[in-house]
């Protein structure tokens, strides 16, 4: 059974989400402020974390980067704020997924299931013990990342993100295409969504993020890893 930790100070809110999580199946634990969530998650194993954003004595961006230092569980931002803007500062935070008040609990439930099924596999993807290229590689088995030795440290989705790219390795991916293959759903145009962690994904794995030797652009046409058995082409940077 998966163990959901739900953090909101609005308490209707919380009891509103453990009923409908609860009716799906899943364990459910409350908390209310941000210390707190930190205070479960050190003595309790939880798989997926919904958080709110605006909280008492820790707000939930601050929780969220705490907790990215050392767990890769799926954060779920639960917010008021409504702006693009704000949606790009809680991926950057850690966040998985941003979903705004007044929310549709069916929606937040069927977001949860999706983000697990995230974190748990990638969905018809042929899992293998190592992949890679280059001095990246990628062990799906512990679902450990390496560049050069080096073991890097990525989130659920960014991870999920890396190892489809490098199980598709010298083809190019449109953001629609990457979207619906590693989300899972149908494309809903957030472009942001899937640029912000292409963003993350650099920077934890290339040596100069802006002189990317894996996670290469295709101006025009979208994403790929380079494949460093083949010539590389001239058009990517």
């Amino acid at each position: 059974m998966y163990r959901i930790l739900v953090c909101d100070d609005e308490r209707e809110i919380v009891e509103i989400i453990r009923i409908y999580l609860e009716e799906e199946g899943y364990e459910v634990l409350c908390c209310y402020d941000g210390k707190e969530a930190l205070d479960v998650l050190a003595r309790e194993t939880v798989h997926l974390l919904i958080l709110d954003v605006m909280m008492p004595k820790m707000d939930g961006l601050t929780v969220a980067r705490t907790i990215r230092k050392t767990n890769p569980l799926p954060i779920l931002f639960l917010s008021a704020r409504t702006q693009d803007t704000d949606k790009i500062i809680g991926l950057n935070a850690g966040g998985d997924d941003y979903i705004t008040k007044p929310f549709n609990p069916l929606e937040l439930t069927a977001r949860v299931r999706s983000s697990l099924r995230r974190y748990t596999k990638l969905g018809g993807l042929e899992q293998t013990d190592a992949i890679g290229t280059g001095d990246l590689t990628i062990d799906d088995v512990k679902k450990e990342v390496r560049v050069n030795g080096r073991l890097i440290r990525l989130t659920p989705l960014e991870y999920n993100i890396l190892y489809f790219l490098t199980s598709h390795k010298g083809q190019v991916f449109s953001i629609p295409q990457l979207y619906e293959q590693v989300w899972h759903e149908p494309f809903d145009g957030a472009e942001k969504k899937v640029v912000v962690h292409i963003s993350h994904i650099r920077d934890k794995i290339e040596i100069d993020p802006k002189n990317p030797m894996y996670l290469k652009i295709v101006w025009g046409l979208g994403y790929k890893i380079e494949d460093f058995e083949r010539d590389r082409p001239r058009s990517t940077v």
